[in-house]
Order: structure tokens, then C-alpha cells, then sequence
């Protein structure tokens, strides 16, 4: 008789690694009947995760959302199953038990029939709560292995797992391979000692394809007496999500296994309703090159989950690195390039960190130290200088046990950051907070809602909770959406470009002006070249892909650039306000003088430009001592910016701020203002929470580096949107 497998659906997932949005509940509703009519899935994996989150992002209600999603599969006697991160619940951060205990009362009660649950650092003393509180829910206890490969990571290593997992009660084992890096051979032998040691517990597969081992794996833990298979289905399948059901259904064929049979007329439909909902908003937020495999993913062993929010992170940071580069004297990279270096920067940091799975939000933790140590290290500054609050509960012991040894630098660190390393069970560092969160809501008059759910989305996530109620969320991903229609209308009305060769066609100058000009005139000219061009200009090496204006949705259009131009008296700094009015045109301000000025032609070394409806033409070129030469008439400027987007090499931010020579504090990476500890006139002292930024899905905590200070301004708001090294706090100059 022939081994049967079964198939689940990990639609979900599929949305969470293409980008930073899943299809709306309506979308939903659409798809799971014909993802019924399919008739080859026994399961589906329907929320947890980020799903919650990402609802409470569109401003819509995450409860209905889970109620509307999985009413069809209870009918028709789909199983449903959520993915939750056992001290983290289903967010980044570790979640009091109080809130983890009602999370399964409220999941179970919305129709969740399964909890997949999984320690990131796969410490079982985390489990040991999402094993008891999901049976006692009523619901399927699926225990997680956090699947990764290195030399802590070995078969005798996961069965440990496994054994306090059963011993604590769970009813499956699941082989979370969430980077797709686990080796198929080592996967093989692990599902069979399981199967081996405890018969009567069901195994499950769920592999990301990133590095192309998945299939071969699948192949493997089948052989070795998996019971289901988690699969995704085109036009996200693949790349850095999971392979096709057709594929695998064939291939487990073959290999003699019984497979359920696949309705193609449902799953063309199926396919077709992804592509639309693609089309609707969701291809706004897919980078393309999360659509392909990749054997780069082996090194860093990032898990595919993750890959949307990082390539926009690098999107974001990648302006600053190549500026700090330039201002350097160094050529700029690529953003292929940048991937690279943080691929690398990964690989070198995860054992120096204890080797913790890569796997949500350690992922995010290790990704993150490693995206600020490549920024730091593009300006000239040493690894770990900024390290956020959270991935220091992890490397504390806060979060549980690393599964190997920390490297002394963060002894070190630790020790000179006066922190204490934790050595108890990881929830009893985290108090009971239900109450005080029902008792805010009485107060404000908000519904509690069936069996607690409203209460529970309260408490589990708090800041997307609240703009969700005040309807912030909603405006916010509306205006975000209009934005990217725009952006892509006018890149749809741009005129292709031909691989004919044409002849270069130069602008009109005969009415230019040709009077003498003024630094005015040439900082205009400077300013637009330096955030217009679009690629290194070879002769000149002067600026790097550095458009500002066309950067995801943590840049502003108003912003200030501080000048330097060289005189005979010595160097002098001017400000200048820019506001970018439409494509091309803009506002500048400088010396008490406005001017409104268009970007007429830009080339290699040269800029056409019109400044209060007169016309000027200017050759730009590399000078001595970092400046950029500017002509204009005959007569030629040095100047070069010194401002928040692009920082004179001959000045390290961060040494001057130690030396007590800069007096304000900037954001080392985009992002949005979360949390603001002090106002003007407070005093402040070395190691004090200034501002909090929340960035790459974490929170950053931005302290005073300087030993005392006063606070002379504060230039930003909570819930602001800032760029990186938008400056943030002033501090008074001190005698």
C-alpha cells in the first residue's frame, strides 16, 4: 500500500515574503473557495505572524479578518492552522503570559484549529506555555523546530527539542526550515529518529525555496515518514516562498507515494485571482527579486520570510552608504553589491552572536546589527555602536538560551553599557498587563470585543491597535497607495528606451543668461545635479544613484542642505531649504532669497537648469579636497555638502559628537518616531533614552552619546517619518 502524503497551503506565507502588505479580507473571501475547489489541501496556514499586524496596517479589523478567512475551510473540513512565536507571540517582542494564554482562547474561538508554535532560539522552555495553553484552548499543539544549519545545529540537537516538546504534551512536530537552508540528508535522518522515537506524533515539512535545497528536501523528509508537505502555488510560489503543488505532487508520485489530485480548472482560477490581486496594490510592494531562487541565501541563511522588508531596508539605507562611500574618496555600489556586503556581514556576525536561528525576530535582530554595522562602516565608524533594545534581550538571555557562545565584544559592550546578562525562564522577566489594558479601554469606551478578541489585539499590538481605532492607519496606506499609482503612471508614460543608437540632443542655449553669477546661482545648479543623477558620472566620480525624491515612503520632498563653498577668506557654510514642488521643478532657499528653479537636462558633468525664469548652464567637476567644482559663465565655485544625506568625508558625525564638537544627534537609519523622552531645556547625561525609532521592524533606541548636555531642540514629532540622519535632537553649545 502506498504511503500517503498531504498537502497544506501556506498562502499566507507566500505574502509575507513577496512584500509588506497580504491580500484584504475581501480578497480573501474571494479565494478560499476556489482554493477549496482545488480539492488537494488538507490544511491551510491562515494568520499569525505578521497577518495581525499587516491588517491593523490597512485599517482594518485583524478579528474579522481571521473570522472571514477561515469560516469556508471549517466547512469544509480544511484544517486551519496559525504560525505564533511562542514568547513572542505574534509579534517581535516577547508578550506577557496573560496575553500568549488568551491569544489561543481567541484563535480557537475565530475557527484556528491548529497552533504552530516556534522558539526562534528553539529554547523549550518557551514552548512549554504554547504547548499547555493551545491544549487547553482546545486546539492541536504543533511544536516547531527552528530549522538552520551550522555546526550547533545537528540531529542530536533538534531530537533534544523534540523530546521536551512531547514531554510537555504537543501533538505534531513541524520542521520550520524557514530559510530553506536545512540540508536535505540531515533533514531525512532527523524526521526518521522523530518517527522513530515517537511513532504516534505527525511530522510536518515547511521549507522556503530561497536557496533551491527545498524540493530535494521535501523528497527526503517523505521518504522518512512525514505525513504533510507545506506547498505554495504560482504566481508566488518558488523564489523566496515554497515550491508549486503541481511539482511536488508529481514528484512524490513518482517516488511512489499516494498524492491527492489536483482540480487545474481551480487552480488556473487560483492563479489568476493572485495575479489580480497583484495587480490591485499588492505588486507595488514586491521587489522582483524575491520572485527568484537564489544560492546566495546558503552564506547568510536569511530566511525567505523576511526578504520584502529587506530589500526595502536596503532601498532605504543604500543613498546613505553610497554617499559615505563618494565622500570618502571610494566608488559606490550597487544595490546587487550592498546585498552582498550585508550577505557577508551577516554570515560574519551570526556565530560572534550565538548562533540563533534565523527565523523571526532573530532574523530581523541579526539582519538588522548587520545592515547598521555595513552604514557604520561605510562612514568610518567601528561594528555594534548601535545595537537596539530588543536583539540586547536576546544576546542578554532575556529571550532564552543562544544555542552557542557569545563573543567577547559583547561582554565587553555589555559591561561598559552596564547591563546585566539574564539567566531565568525568559517569561517571568515579562509581568502580567491584561488588566491594565481592559481597564484603558473602559476609559475609552472601546468594545472588549467576542470572547476578549478586541482585548487581545489591544495588548499584543499596542501602537497598530491604536492607529487603527483613531483611523491613522487607514489614511496612512491610502496616501501610501496613491503615491505608488502616481509614481507608476508616470513611469508607464516615460518613453521606452531603444537600443538604436541617437545622437545626443543638447539643449537650446542661445537665451541663456550670461551674466556673471553669484554662489547662489551655482548652488542651485549643485544641488540639483548632486540629487538628480542617476548613475556614477565615470569621468567625474562625482555622485551616485542618489534621487532622493523617488526613495520609498521614509523620505520627505521638504527638506535642508547645508552647502560649504570654499572663499579666500576661508570655507563658509550657507543652509538651503528645498522643497520639491512637481517632478523637476522646485523651491529653494537661501541667504533670505527664494528661488524657483527646473531641472531643464542633466548629463555626465553638466546641468541645464532655470532659476526665477532665467536659464543657466553648468559644467561640473571634481576639485581638490573633496569639493566639487561648478562653472557657470567662465567662472567656476568649489563647494560640497555637508548635510544629513550626504557628509563631507573630512568630518565623522560621530567622532564630532563624542568630542563635543557637534551639537545634535541624527537618525542612523529611516524610519518613524515612535517615542520621545525629553523636550527643550531638559539635562540630559551620557547613556539617557533620547528618542525611539522604530526601523526595520524594530525599535531603535537613540541615546545620549555626550556625558552632560542640555537639550537646546527637539525637531521631530511622535509618529513623524524621518529619513536617515535626519537630525533629531539639538544640543546647546556649552562654553
Amino acid at each position: 500500500m502506498k504511503k500517503e502524503i498531504k498537502f497544506s497551503l501556506v498562502y499566507r506565507d507566500m505574502w509575507q515574503s513577496a512584500g509588506k502588505y497580504v491580500p484584504r479580507v475581501d480578497q480573501l473571501k474571494k479565494i478560499a473557495p476556489v482554493i477549496i475547489d482545488m480539492g488537494c489541501f488538507s490544511r491551510i496556514e491562515t494568520n499569525g505572524g505578521a497577518f495581525e499586524q499587516v491588517n491593523l496596517l490597512f485599517g482594518e479589523n485583524p478579528n474579522n479578518a481571521v473570522r472571514e478567512w477561515v469560516k469556508p475551510f471549517n466547512e469544509a473540513g480544511i484544517q486551519t492552522h496559525m504560525l505564533e512565536r511562542a514568547l513572542n507571540g505574534i509579534r517581535m517582542f516577547p508578550v506577557p503570559a496573560d496575553v500568549r494564554k488568551l491569544m489561543y482562547k481567541v484563535k480557537k474561538s475565530q475557527g484556528v484549529d491548529i497552533a504552530r508554535s516556534f522558539c526562534g532560539l528553539n529554547d523549550h522552555r518557551n514552548l512549554e506555555l504554547s504547548i499547555k495553553y493551545a491544549k487547553e484552548a482546545g486546539m492541536i499543539s504543533q511544536a516547531a523546530l527552528s530549522i538552520t544549519h551550522s555546526v550547533k545545529h545537528t540531529v542530536d540537537y533538534f531530537l533534544e527539542v523534540v523530546d521536551k516538546a512531547v514531554e510537555y504534551g504537543t501533538d505534531e512536530i513541524c520542521l520550520k526550515d524557514m530559510a530553506g537552508i536545512g540540508r536535505p540528508v540531515m533533514l531525512g535522518k532527523l524526521v526518521k529518529a522523530i518517527k522513530n522515537k515517537y511513532p504516534h506524533i505527525v511530522v510536518q515539512y515547511h521549507g522556503h525555496s530561497g536557496p533551491g535545497f527545498s524540493v530535494a528536501s521535501i523528497l527526503e523528509v517523505a521518504k522518512a515518514g512525514a505525513e504533510y508537505i507545506d506547498v505554495a502555488m504560482e504566481p508566488l510560489s518558488w523564489g523566496m516562498i515554497h515550491p508549486d503543488v503541481i511539482t511536488i505532487k508529481e514528484m512524490l508520485e513518482d517516488a511512489g507515494f499516494a498524492v491527492p489530485e489536483i482540480n487545474m480548472n481551480a487552480y488556473m482560477e487560483a492563479r489568476a485571482l493572485t495575479q489580480s490581486f497583484i495587480d490591485d496594490f499588492l505588486g507595488y510592494f514586491i521587489d522582483p527579486k524575491n520572485k527568484y531562487v537564489s544560492s546566495l541565501m546558503i552564506q547568510s541563511g536569511l530566511p525567505g520570510g523576511m526578504m520584502g522588508s529587506l530589500m526595502a531596508d536596503l532601498k532605504g539605507v543604500y543613498p546613505v552608504i553610497n554617499q559615505a562611500f563618494i565622500s570618502a574618496g571610494k566608488s559606490a555600489i550597487s544595490e546587487d553589491e550592498l546585498l552582498i556586503k550585508l550577505f557577508d556581514e551577516v554570515a560574519f556576525i551570526w556565530p560572534k552572536m550565538g548562533y540563533p536561528p534565523l527565523v523571526t525576530p532573530f532574523s530581523q535582530y541579526v539582519k538588522n546589527t548587520a545592515l547598521v554595522n555595513v552604514i557604520n562602516l561605510s562612514q568610518g565608524k567601528k561594528r555594534y555602536e548601535s545595537i537596539d533594545a530588543n536583539t540586547w534581550d536576546m544576546l542578554l538571555g532575556k529571550a532564552g538560551k543562544l544555542p552557542g557562545e557569545l563573543d567577547k565584544v559583547f561582554f565587553e559592550l555589555a559591561k561598559t553599557q552596564k547591563k546585566e546578562f539574564y539567566t531565568g525562564v525568559p517569561q517571568d522577566a515579562y509581568p502580567d498587563v491584561l488588566e491594565k489594558y481592559r481597564k484603558e479601554m473602559k476609559e475609552n469606551k472601546w468594545e472588549e470585543g467576542k470572547d476578549d478578541e478586541e482585548l487581545f489585539e489591544f495588548a499584543m499590538h499596542e501602537a497598530q491597535y491604536r492607529d487603527y481605532k483613531s483611523g491613522i492607519a487607514k489614511k496612512r496606506f491610502e496616501e501610501e497607495i496613491a503615491k505608488l499609482v502616481v509614481s507608476n503612471a508616470e513611469l508607464l508614460k516615460s518613453p521606452k528606451k531603444s537600443n538604436a543608437v541617437k545622437e545626443k540632443e543638447t539643449p537650446n542655449r542661445n537665451n541663456y543668461n550670461k551674466d556673471e553669477v553669484k554662489h547662489d546661482i551655482a548652488v542651485i545648479a549643485f544641488l540639483l545635479y548632486s540629487l538628480n543623477s542617476k548613475m556614477i558620472d565615470q569621468q567625474t566620480n562625482i555622485y551616485a544613484k542618489s534621487n532622493v525624491w523617488n526613495l520609498i515612503g521614509y523620505w520627505r520632498n521638504l527638506m535642508t542642505i547645508n552647502v560649504i563653498y570654499s572663499t579666500a577668506d576661508g570655507e563658509k557654510e550657507m543652509p538651503v531649504n528645498i522643497n520639491k514642488i512637481k517632478n523637476k521643478e522646485y523651491e529653494l532657499e537661501m541667504n533670505g532669497a527664494k528661488y524657483i528653479s527646473e531641472l531643464i537636462n542633466i548629463d555626465k558633468g553638466e546641468i541645464d537648469i532655470s532659476a526665477n525664469e532665467k536659464f543657466y548652464f553648468a559644467k561640473i567637476s571634481k576639485g581638490e579636497n573633496q569639493y566639487i567644482r561648478t562653472t557657470i559663465n567662465g567662472k567656476s565655485f568649489d563647494l560640497k555638502r555637508n548635510d544629513a544625506s550626504d557628509e563631507d568625508s573630512s568630518v565623522n558625525i560621530h567622532e564630532k559628537i563624542l568630542s563635543n564638537e557637534s551639537n545634535d544627534i541624527t537618525s542612523p537609519m529611516p524610519g518613524k518616531v515612535v517615542k520621545i523622552n525629553v523636550k527643550k531645556g531638559d539635562s540630559v547625561k551620557k547613556g539617557d533614552l533620547l528618542i525611539v525609532v522604530e526601523s526595520m521592524k524594530m525599535e531603535n533606541n537613540i541615546c545620549c552619546i555626550k556625558e552632560n548636555a542640555v537639550i537646546k531642540s527637539v525637531n521631530v514629532e511622535t509618529g513623524q517619518m524621518i529619513d536617515a540622519n535626519s537630525p533629531l535632537i539639538v544640543f546647546a553649545k556649552q562654553d
